[in-house]
């Protein structure tokens, strides 16, 4: 059983994982779901999408409603604010990454 640490953690890391795409271009759920699968999350939509939503909220993704094939489909896009919050956090993962892989070997 996972400790209530390694989800707050884990749940940063899946958010620094949204942003990292939504800085390449546009993306939606069920794609960005699959996605962080294939890197170990176990996420479904009943997560990702309050998660989507929550960091809408947040001002660092703007939503976008797309007609496709008949259905609307939620894009998410880069904001501003998200940008800003996404150069911050990649230079200091590159400084905990340093730290604790590179650095932490030498022990």
């Amino acid at each position: 059983m996972e400790s209530k640490w390694v989800k707050r953690m884990r749940l940063g890391l899946m958010q620094l994982h949204i942003l990292h795409h939504a800085s390449m271009g546009d993306i939606y759920g069920s794609w960005m779901m699959e996605e962080l699968r294939e890197h170990g999350y176990a996420i479904g939509p009943s997560h990702i999408y309050p998660l989507l939503k929550e960091m809408e909220e947040a001002f660092l993704l703007q939503k976008e409603d797309r007609l496709e094939n008949k259905k609307i489909r939620k894009y998410y896009q880069m904001t501003e604010t998200g940008k800003i919050v996404y150069e911050q956090l990649k230079h200091q993962l590159l400084e905990l990454m340093n730290e604790v892989l590179i650095k932490g070997e030498n022990v």
